[in-house]
């Protein structure tokens, strides 16, 4: 209000002016002489303050985990083929089909697979009556021995031959050996299939598994029975819950892994053979670990270790400080402090620290890179009076 009412005047009045503001100046550079050249580095040092952010470290609950990545496969997998050659006359099941154990699945030409069962059956009636009536005689000891004997094996070669003939009757039904879902139809109706050729494949989609290849040191903390959870490229969005079904009882000595193997069952059929999956173990959890911001430790020599925020040790008051106007006294300041720690658990973003802090404690987690052990910093995270003076103490500084 004054600079305003003396400016707005002649140019008398601002010669005036400027004459009161320089002697302004010179009784300020007196003042700030009198705390002598350590006042004025402390202030250099303020102003030279590195700016960091910071957390305080707080007792949480943290799991420890173990995460693998693997590929689901089908537990019970087929593939059906023919077990004689004919012609295809139907084709029942098509693929994504699901289909029971037995099912049948195509329909062969078994014409000349009957007519080869009828001939066998009427050879066999025949032998039965020739064996039936040697039987006779033999009962009445007019049939020799002999002749007995080798009708009753060609009657029993005979029903060796309709059992093959039925069964080769069987073979132009194509049933489904396992229940699943069919993944493949591979024949065509009037196709001419060969023996042997592949017509199906099925795969049982409950449950499927996906083998994890663990670290030999991970070889005690992972057991059978452990819940586990999973996540696919495919499905983003969505986790699927599993359990690990067995742990492999050896370690293979060129790759030092063993195998963990898990199964998921999926009542909505979302997940399918072959999806890349990243799975995640829990193999226990505390629920009062001392826990840090993952950023805020530092691997160095061998040694873990953070930086904490420590009040700077208060200097002595400036000659002529005493009585100084509440307004006017020095922000408070705070110091890097390196601190070994050792850690425990790692969750995600989340670091257990087991010795080296206590609850409570600031670490700096931005700007970590920048300090050293006894760097002056500045806090840039709000919620304490200390970092309220700070900001007040900058606003200040042009002023002086």
């Amino acid at each position: 209000m004054i600079f305003k009412a003396l400016l707005g005047h002649d140019r008398s009045s601002r010669t005036m002016l400027t004459g009161w503001l320089v002697s302004v100046v010179a009784l300020s550079l007196g003042a700030c002489g009198d705390g002598g050249p350590a006042s004025a580095g402390k202030q250099a040092d303020a102003r030279n303050a590195v700016p960091v952010e910071t957390v305080r470290a707080s007792q949480q609950s943290i799991s420890a985990n173990y995460s693998g990545t693997a590929t689901l496969e089908a537990v019970g997998e087929a593939q059906v083929v023919a077990k004689t050659s004919a012609v295809v006359l139907r084709i029942l099941a098509e693929e994504g089909t699901r289909v029971e154990k037995g099912q049948l699945l195509a329909q062969l030409d078994d014409a000349a697979a009957a007519n080869k069962l009828a001939q066998a059956t009427a050879t066999l009636r025949k032998a039965q009556a020739a064996y039936d009536k040697a039987a006779k005689g033999y009962a009445l000891k007019i049939t020799p021995k002999a002749d007995y004997d080798s009708l009753h094996y060609d009657l029993e070669a005979q029903k060796a031959v309709v059992a093959g003939a039925q069964l080769d009757l069987s073979y132009t039904r194509i049933v489904a050996p396992i229940a699943g879902v069919i993944a493949r139809r591979s024949v065509k109706v009037g196709n001419l299939v060969q023996l042997n050729q592949a017509l199906f494949d099925i795969v049982d989609l409950d449950p499927l598994q996906a083998v994890l290849n663990v670290p030999e040191r991970d070889l005690g903390t992972l057991k059978a029975g452990q819940g586990v959870r999973m996540r696919v490229d495919a499905l983003p969005a969505q986790e699927f819950a599993g359990v690990i079904a067995r742990i492999a009882p050896v370690v293979d000595a060129a790759s030092g892994t063993f195998r963990a193997t898990c199964e998921f069952r999926d009542d909505s059929r979302t997940l399918k053979p072959g999806m890349f999956g990243r799975i995640e173990v829990t193999y226990d959890q505390r629920h009062d670990a001392l826990v840090v911001p993952r950023n805020a430790l530092a691997e160095e020599d061998g040694e873990t270790s953070l930086f904490v925020v420590e009040p700077a040790p208060a200097a002595p008051a400036p000659a002529g400080a005493k009585g100084q106007p509440a307004d006017k006294a020095p922000p408070p300041a705070f110091v890097a402090k390196r601190r070994v720690v050792k850690v425990g658990y790692a969750d995600g973003d989340r670091v257990e620290v087991r010795e080296g802090i206590q609850a409570g404690e600031r670490v700096i987690t931005v700007g970590r890179n920048a300090v050293r052990d006894g760097t002056q910093v500045q806090l840039l995270d709000g919620g304490t009076a200390a970092v309220d003076a700070l900001a007040l103490h900058k606003h200040m500084e042009p002023a002086q």
